[in-house]
């Protein structure tokens, strides 16, 4: 839901921004690297929220500036940088901040930092009431507040928004910072409230590809905010339901990939004949133009 959300803002703002997995891979180590500190119990959740949205926020922020202010495409930078932060994140479980009880993970996070589960003997925890508390936030400052709505005009028109007044790079830049803390708020709920390790596992196992998952949740939602809810919940479904039945009915895990990749599919080719067909309106014009004058 919230790495959806990352990919959905960007989109709003006109940038392709892919970077929601690394950035919520520093979300989580943010708060593993809290944990490590000896500190009073109370305050490892909200210095642990501090680090990891802080972390990605800073990571977000390399491309948003490389795009802003250079015009460096937004998909080849965040690419990398989600190579860079997997092999930090790595990097660190492996060396510095590993459980000396089980290597194949990290210290986990204090029993003061866990977030409650709502139903025994699952792993549905309060993380998803503050997920949902927090795209409902933003859903709000897209369409009710000024930076939101300049974010919005961005996206549709750069130049006509330009020509408007609004500062088309900060725009830029506040996409990329709201989609940060959206990821690094993922990251934070992943090893707070996700059982039973409550850490980074081995090879960011417990993380791998859900930075991914959110462009098909964002584009199964139509890059709106609240629609990216239910979005959510069904691809959950299918990705919970799949183990379900390869073993009771031995379906191919890969099918639910399958599935997935034909709703992309389904959900992208409208947009792509739009652009297709706007694109031979503009030629259509442009040669009568041409012949007139």
């Amino acid at each position: 839901m919230l790495t959806a959300l990352t990919f959905a803002v960007g989109v709003r703002a006109g940038v392709f921004n892919i970077g929601a997995e690394g950035q919520l891979y520093l979300g989580a180590l943010g708060a593993v690297l809290v944990a490590a500190l000896p500190l009073p119990g109370f305050l490892y959740f909200p210095l642990g929220l501090l680090a990891g949205v802080g972390l990605a926020v800073a990571f977000a922020a390399i491309a948003g500036i490389l795009k802003a202010r250079r015009g460096v495409n937004e998909v080849v930078s965040t690419i990398m940088l989600n190579w860079v932060a997997f092999w930090i994140v790595e990097y660190m479980r492996t060396y510095q901040i590993a459980d000396p009880h089980d290597p194949s993970k990290t210290i986990p996070v204090p029993p003061q930092a866990r977030l409650p589960l709502l139903i025994k003997g699952t792993e549905l925890s309060a993380a998803i009431i503050v997920a949902v508390a927090f795209v409902v936030a933003v859903y709000y400052i897209l369409w009710h507040t000024v930076i939101g709505y300049e974010i919005r005009a961005t996206g549709l028109n750069p130049d006509a928004a330009r020509y408007a007044g609004i500062r088309v790079e900060r725009s830029i830049l506040a996409s990329f910072i709201v989609g940060g803390i959206a990821a690094g708020l993922a990251g934070f709920l992943e090893v707070t409230g996700r059982p039973p390790h409550y850490a980074i596992t081995t090879g960011l196992s417990n993380l791998l590809g859900l930075g991914f998952d959110g462009i098909t949740v964002s584009l199964m939602g139509l890059n709106h905010p609240l629609a990216i809810i239910p979005a959510s919940i069904f691809v959950a479904a299918l990705k919970v339901g799949a183990r379900g039945m390869q073993i009771e009915a031995g379906v191919p895990l890969e099918m639910v990939k399958a599935v997935q990749g034909v709703i992309i599919i389904s959900l992208a080719a409208p947009g792509l004949i739009r652009t297709i067909q706007a694109r031979r309106r503009a030629r259509l014009v442009k040669e009568v133009e041409t012949v007139a004058s």
